[in-house]
């Protein structure tokens, strides 16, 4: 696969950080100067003090004069690099730290498709390893290059200003090191996109192990998923020795170069010294210059290694910034519907010749084809069909988690495209069809969103005017009760051993299916939504729960003119419903009331026999 061009105008998006923590980074480079001023200065008072004490006549008075001297500007020293890390790199932590934040907001405003194009272990990866590559390169990146630029030029000048003729001779080596640095970079970058890539396999492979445990274990094939973790391990590995390879032939080069100058300095500034033309204290301060040059040699290195993972980190990056939700609110978009005179109750659903396909790189797929149906406010629909038959993706149509074509699903009377996203999905209460739960305590699973409802159909207690929180309190925890009764989770609360502070794991790991259901239901109810989807959450439930269940919402809801929506494989399930829809390959073959459809001979009335008859013969073996 052939690799993308890693340039340094990748950086183009931390400008607007740097700006705001530029008084930040302009202090910290202020103290930076004063660092490297004061090391410049420390060898001409050792070159003094030399030159003193190799005359032969000298008071000690004099010689501690220049120690005090040295003394301050090591004060100077410590001070500065105090403060410019306390500047730079507390700067560089911030930005870090918001620069994730910002990706974190980025991602959750992605559209559905991006997540099934985009595997979770990358998205981590990216917001981990590669933010902090960028970091890095923020921070004792730009530092290096500040001070190796700075100390650099300064201890040329100042040792071609002691002997032109000595200094030419010593820095003869260093244009090796210039064009070392060079190619040295230039590999670099490419090595480490490569090491990024091959850490976004391996931590995918690691997620999506983890996320499959139980899988894996009652296939008994821990030893397939060790053996490919171990390949895309390798592959980390073999990326990063590259990198090492390179990175270890570059410094004892760099060092082989540096003690060459040193060489040609004993030799040439030693000539110098017998023939009288320069002064011991000159050679040992040129001495301690060139020194004191090999940091900039060496740091040139590791500003190259940091700036380069830094653009290959923030190229990773940006390609996440740069790719658009595929579904965004258009201009004008309303948080509250505009109604007419003509429709002043329309319905709370209306489904107008939809039409719908996925498009991928094969070309388009029909999904639905010629949807027609509304559902009035205080009613309920049933959906049935066979899998794949479109009943999944007209759900998301409904609030725009996936786009239906414009003028063909109506929410209060109001094309779902020209709402504000986050208003019309706010209406709904969902329960999910894979019951998703935090690993948390199951209050807090039940009580998730409620205090991201608000308006008129806000639960008691999900905000407290005037500060009463012990009020709100008691009224959110009302709610609580109340939705884990109609969800039937009441009884289960004995159970366990912690009630409603119980942790129940990862993706609810230690609860049963159809206890999980029950609390996605009542996560569902308690945000008391204008239209609530319940997608096959009854699948794991017996038929005596399950009819408790339905009559205590479908009750309450209608009293409250409240709209439903039971998407289900089970027949008994949608007889609850006021009206049903049954869907096959995209298109609607039946519609009307349960009993209507019972006595039709097609496939609801197919389905409701094979279900009775497998009750039946499940009745008769357990007897």
């Amino acid at each position: 696969m052939r690799q993308k061009k890693i340039s340094l105008g990748e950086f183009k998006t931390i400008l607007p950080y740097l700006k705001k923590y530029r008084v930040q980074y302009t202090l910290g480079f202020l103290c930076l100067l004063v660092v490297d001023a004061a090391q410049a200065v420390i060898p001409q008072f050792i070159r003094g003090a030399v030159d003193l004490i190799t005359q032969g006549d000298f008071r000690w008075f004099s010689v501690f004069r220049y120690c005090a001297a040295m003394l301050a500007a090591m004060l100077f020293v410590a001070s500065g690099r105090f403060l410019w890390r306390r500047f730079i790199h507390g700067s560089s932590r911030r930005i870090e730290a918001e620069l994730r934040e910002d990706l974190f907001a980025h991602l959750l405003a992605m559209s559905y498709d991006f997540y099934q194009k985009n595997k979770i272990g990358d998205l981590m990866a990216r917001a981990i390893n590669d933010i902090g590559a960028v970091q890095n390169s923020l921070g004792w990146g730009l530092v290096t290059l500040v001070d190796g630029t700075i100390m650099a030029s300064s201890i040329l000048v100042i040792i071609f200003i002691q002997d032109s003729g000595t200094a030419a001779m010593a820095v003869l080596p260093l244009p090796f090191v210039t064009a070392a640095i060079l190619l040295f970079g230039r590999a670099m970058g490419k090595l480490f996109h490569r090491a990024q890539e091959t850490y976004s396999v391996m931590s995918d492979t690691v997620q999506e192990t983890f996320a499959g445990i139980r899988v894996i274990k009652s296939f008994v094939k821990e030893w397939w998923f060790i053996k490919r973790f171990g390949k895309t391990n390798d592959d980390y590995r073999d990326a990063n020795m590259s990198l090492v390879r390179l990175y270890g032939g570059f410094f004892p080069f760099v060092s082989f170069l540096a003690g060459l100058t040193t060489l040609i300095l004993l030799l040439a500034g030693g000539r110098r010294v017998v023939l009288g033309y320069l002064s011991p204290g000159s050679l040992v301060a040129l001495f301690s210059y060139l020194q004191m040059l090999i940091w900039p040699l060496m740091g040139a290195g590791f500003m190259v290694n940091m700036i380069q993972r830094g653009a290959a980190g923030m190229a990773r990056i940006n390609d996440i910034f740069r790719t658009e939700p595929g579904i965004q609110n258009v201009p004008g978009a309303s948080g509250v519907p505009p109604r007419s005179g003509a429709e002043s109750d329309p319905p709370a659903i209306d489904i107008r010749n939809l039409s719908f396909a996925y498009v991928s790189e094969s070309g388009a797929r029909p999904v639905l084809e010629n949807i027609t149906v509304s559902v009035p406010g205080g009613t309920s629909l049933g959906i049935l069909g066979r899998t794949g038959s479109g009943k999944s993706t007209l759900l998301k149509t409904f609030v725009r988690m996936v786009d239906p074509p414009e003028g063909s699903v109506f929410v209060r009377g109001v094309d779902v495209r020209l709402w504000d996203m986050s208003a019309l999905r706010g209406l709904f209460g969902v329960s999910p069809q894979d019951s998703y739960l935090f690993s948390d305590t199951i209050k807090n699973n039940i009580g998730y969103g409620m205090n991201q409802v608000s308006g008129p159909e806000a639960p008691a207690g999900a905000e407290a005017p005037g500060g009463n929180r012990a009020a709100a309190e008691t009224r959110e925890g009302s709610a609580l009760v109340k939705a884990a009764e109609l969800a039937a989770l009441s009884r289960d609360m004995e159970s366990f051993a912690a009630g409603w502070e119980t942790l129940i794991g990862e993706r609810g790991l230690t609860l049963s299916g159809g206890q999980k259901q029950r609390v996605a239901i009542a996560r569902a109810l308690l945000s008391r939504p204008g239209i609530l989807v319940l997608d096959d959450s009854f699948s794991a439930v017996d038929a005596e729960t399950e009819r408790r269940i339905l009559d205590g919402i479908l009750g309450g809801r209608k009293a409250e003119g409240k709209t439903t929506i039971i998407v289900s494989h089970k027949v008994s399930t949608l007889s609850a419903a006021d009206r049903v829809v049954v869907l096959e390959s995209g298109k609607i073959t039946e519609y009307g009331t349960p009993a209507e459809l019972l006595s039709g001979g097609e496939f609801f009335a197919r389905m409701a026999e094979l279900q009775r008859l497998g009750e039946s013969g499940a009745g008769e073996s357990r007897g």
